[in-house]
């Protein structure tokens, strides 16, 4: 069977046109899909997204009574879409997904939405909601939230805490796929959920028309080889840790769900634009001024709060976690500054470099 091309919408054997709509066996178009580039009158969620580039892991910034700060969250979206993202992720585990109420994740989703949308370039950043939970009616109903919301795609994690085998978590992601609404991407991160989703069970999972991509945080080099080997040619994979980025994309990986895209957007993006381009040694330089920045996001303390604390010291965000959660110590906190100071992304006198400068310097980077 001729496999179909996700990206222009071109048509297999079996009938099914997976960007501009699906056509049956009975010969029904079930939806009548335009290309992303003329949103006009689209409905959001019916357009299957371009899933390569550097994607933000982001935040959800609180104020200091651990509220959602609204204001904060525009202004970091705002960088974001200035920066040039390829995409932005929000609700995932750099947002603190599970210490927000259902109404506050769907508030998050909108407000990135909204946005995102106050610019032009809205028709290029795709936004791929974290809708996954341990129980598959309830990801399915956030999913379908986040579609009436304007997400582009969800973000399903593999069930944590119940640790389903190979088949049951196949079962959940088919029905995710099925009743949710958006182009799914998997979320393989076993450190977190206890489970892995192994190469084979993906690949099958990648035939599915409405599986879309993987976020891949095994940490395993192997199995990531195996499945950028594998998989259907329009089937994205995405790195699920900055530190192999690189590496993925050298392996045919088409980007990173990123958390220092935060901190540095534009470099992020640049670094996965070079090795699309094929400038390996441009990416390769890259990714080497910016590891000990990859490494220190994840040093002292859980995904977010290294990160969380990095942006206030850049003055982006307020440092206010949600316990658990607690902020860095100031041993690692002074560790991380001094990453900062030395990557340029805060000034060595202790002030703070704004967020019209960091955009002018991602630039110049891609520049």
């Amino acid at each position: 069977m001729t496999r179909i091309n996700r990206t222009n919408g071109t048509e297999g054997t079996d009938g099914t046109n997976r960007i501009n709509g699906t056509e049956g066996t009975d010969g029904t178009n079930r939806t009548d899909r335009t290309d992303r580039t003329d949103r006009t009158d689209t409905p959001r969620g019916t357009i299957r997204p371009p899933l390569r580039g550097a994607f933000t892991a982001l935040v959800t910034p609180f104020t200091p009574d651990g509220a959602l700060d609204e204001t904060s969250l525009r202004q970091l979206v705002r960088w974001q879409v200035l920066a040039g993202i390829d995409g932005l992720v929000p609700c995932g585990t750099t947002g603190e997904s599970p210490t927000l109420t259902q109404e506050e994740r769907d508030r998050v989703i909108a407000l990135t939405v909204e946005t995102v949308a106050e610019r032009p370039s809205r028709s290029r950043v795709t936004i791929v909601a974290g809708t996954g939970t341990n129980d598959t009616a309830a990801t399915i109903a956030a999913t379908r939230r986040a579609a009436e919301l304007g997400a582009d795609a969800a973000l399903v994690v593999a069930p944590y805490y119940n640790r389903p085998d190979q088949r049951m978590l196949e079962a959940h992601y088919r029905a995710v796929a099925d009743d949710g609404g958006l182009p799914v991407v998997v979320y393989n991160v076993p450190s977190r959920t206890g489970t892995n989703v192994e190469p084979a069970t993906l690949l099958r999972l990648a035939e599915h028309p409405r599986i879309v991509a993987v976020k891949e945080a095994s940490g395993n080099l192997d199995q990531i080889a195996l499945i950028c080997r594998d998989r259907p040619h329009d089937f994205g994979v995405l790195a699920g840790d900055d530190s192999w980025t690189l590496a993925v994309l050298a392996m045919g990986g088409n980007g990173v769900v990123s958390v220092a895209s935060n901190e540095i957007p534009g470099e992020m993006v640049a670094l996965c634009s070079a090795a699309r381009a094929g400038d390996w040694d441009a990416a390769r330089r890259i990714h080497e001024r910016w590891l000990p920045l990859f490494r220190a996001n994840f040093a002292g303390g859980p995904n977010p709060v290294p990160v969380k604390a990095a942006l206030s010291m850049m003055g982006l965000i307020g440092d206010v976690l949600r316990r658990p959660l607690l902020p860095l110590e100031e041993p690692a906190r002074q560790s991380l500054a001094g990453v900062l100071q030395h990557a340029g992304l805060v000034e060595l006198s202790g002030g703070r470099i704004s967020a019209v400068e960091r955009t002018t310097m991602g630039q110049e980077v891609r520049a």
